[in-house]
């Protein structure tokens, strides 16, 4: 039943506005068109056709994203379909059918699907109510919201790493052959062709597949040569993609921006990733903007809960291997975050080059959970998980978060909210104006984020639910304290009023770009 709200929550939000063309979903939507339109991967007949997009790089005169491709190749049937029902010439699908369906099919879908991944994994190391909560504000909590509603690759990435995690711990625990781990080499090569930074979490979840258990050195050899099988299309591909449209098989979209101003950003290290500054670390985790646990101080638990994985390898001598792996990649990904420019990150809900480790925070939620005993550690733990659920939605349902506002929920998501500018939905291609369908989705996580206090408390005591009630009351506080309605507020309440899809009183179009009929 609350799976199925879960569902229902993803499948009819749809934060999308036209007037913002976001420039990161727009720019892979615009390569999946010129390769069904032209059969071309650069950008440049496509933008003459559908107007111009940003987040391009530029090479011999041939503009491309300057993204990973696998979106803009995921996309390929989604709007070939579309064309194909529509007439089947250039020019004839317009924008929100593309966009909606697109991110239905390549990151609301596979997210919905990996949760029964991660319930099953937790299942086996946790009580059933405790697995199902930690999965759930998973669901509502944390990234994996925000960007399963954007079509953008850092969940479709987690998802492909959290998979290919998956195959490769069921090999661990006998219950999978050793020649499932060319499946999880597949999943592992394509989540980095969804994004380059996931190569680092790819590298760790393969060398995790490869110590489990008591192996010999020819064993551990076989593993390695069948995670490699299992990557090698995914490498050809994108050495391929390079080399064609770039020049050679290592050369990014990132080292020919065609915007010189965020060049900066990318040079040096890897990726741009350098020394690490407390500006970056602090702005990642704590600012009340897009702070990590700003948005989901359930996380914590995650980082508080890597000694408690540790010492369960004493009933389940398989999460050895889980541990370190998960210690290691909780240190890569701090000190990444830590070293890349925290200004480059744009208009986005959270610090979403994060967006791939929330996954492999839940097993250590889970077990600090499971282990909360008293009335008081099993609150903080309920209040945490629905303040996370409130917050993170919150902002998930604006989802571009402009970069200089002081706050988002009380500086964004309330104001837009009360003036009826709430959360479009597909409720609205129905003919259900705004804000009626806004407001019933967000009934529901309300009610969902409930749900998820009374599967995580062992009884339902005034107690209990008081210190829930406490935590989440004193949370949602502190962000009302840290918003200051300044001008850059102001000013970006006005912008995503004049470009918001589905104003009060208005449902909006599915087959147009503006969402209006009259276009």
């Amino acid at each position: 039943m609350v799976y199925g709200l879960v569902a229902a929550i993803y499948l009819l939000a749809f934060p999308w506005h036209p007037g913002l063309r976001s420039p990161n979903e727009l720019c892979r939507l615009m390569q999946t068109r010129a390769l069904v339109d032209f059969g071309d991967l650069s950008l440049n007949r496509a933008m003459r056709l559908y107007g111009p997009v940003g987040d391009l790089s530029i090479s011999r005169g041939r503009y491309y994203p300057s993204k990973a491709p696998l979106m803009s190749f995921a996309g390929v049937p989604v709007y070939a379909l579309l064309r194909a029902l529509a007439g089947g010439r250039p020019g004839v699908v317009p924008e929100i059918p593309l966009v909606y369906l697109s991110r239905l099919f390549l990151t609301v879908l596979p997210t919905l699907l990996s949760l029964l991944l991660l319930e099953r994994l937790l299942r086996q190391y946790v009580a059933t109510s405790i697995a199902i909560g930690t999965t759930l504000t998973y669901a509502l909590g944390t990234l994996a919201f925000s960007y399963s509603l954007l079509f953008m690759s850092h969940q479709t990435s987690a998802t492909l790493l959290l998979a290919g995690f998956y195959v490769a711990w069921r090999v661990a625990r006998g219950e999978r052959t050793e020649w499932w781990l060319a499946a999880s080499g597949m999943l592992l090569g394509l989540a980095v062709v969804a994004e380059y930074t996931s190569a680092l979490p790819a590298l760790f979840i393969a060398a995790y597949g490869l110590v489990q258990g008591r192996a010999s050195l020819s064993q551990r050899l076989r593993s390695a040569g069948l995670l490699a099988i299992g990557a090698v299309p995914a490498g050809v591909f994108l050495g391929w993609y390079h080399f064609t449209c770039f020049g050679g098989i290592l050369e990014t979209g990132y080292r020919h921006l065609a915007d010189v101003a965020y060049q900066p950003w990318h040079e040096g290290g890897f990726l741009g990733i350098r020394t690490p500054t407390w500006t970056a670390f602090v702005g990642s985790f704590f600012s009340p903007l897009r702070g990590l646990f700003a948005l989901s101080p359930f996380l914590l638990l995650g980082f508080l809960g890597l000694t408690r994985l540790w010492r369960a390898q004493s009933a389940h001598p398989e999460l050895r291997g889980v541990a370190i792996f998960s210690a290691a990649l909780c240190i890569a990904y701090v000190y990444f975050t830590s070293s890349f420019s925290y200004e480059s990150w744009g208009w986005t809900t959270g610090p979403r080059h994060l967006t791939g480790l929330v996954p492999f925070l839940m097993l250590p939620v889970a077990l600090i959970l499971h282990s909360n005993t008293t009335p008081v550690r099993q609150g903080v733990a309920a209040g945490l998980a629905l303040s996370s659920v409130l917050v993170t939605s919150a902002l998930t349902f604006v989802n571009y978060i402009p970069d200089d506002v002081s706050e988002g929920v009380f500086g964004l998501f309330l104001p837009l909210a009360r003036d009826g500018d709430v959360i479009p939905t597909a409720l609205g291609f129905l003919g259900i104006s705004n804000p009626a369908g806004g407001w019933v989705i967000i009934a529901v996580t309300i009610l969902v984020g409930l749900a998820i206090c009374t599967l995580l408390l062992s009884t339902l005591s005034w107690y209990h639910t008081g210190v829930a009630a406490t935590v989440a009351v004193a949370f949602l506080a502190s962000h009302r304290l840290l918003a200051q309605d300044t001008d850059h507020d102001r000013a970006a309440r006005a912008l995503l009023e004049r470009v918001w899809l589905a104003p009060s009183g208005e449902s909006v179009a599915f087959w147009s770009t503006t969402g209006r009929t009259s276009h």
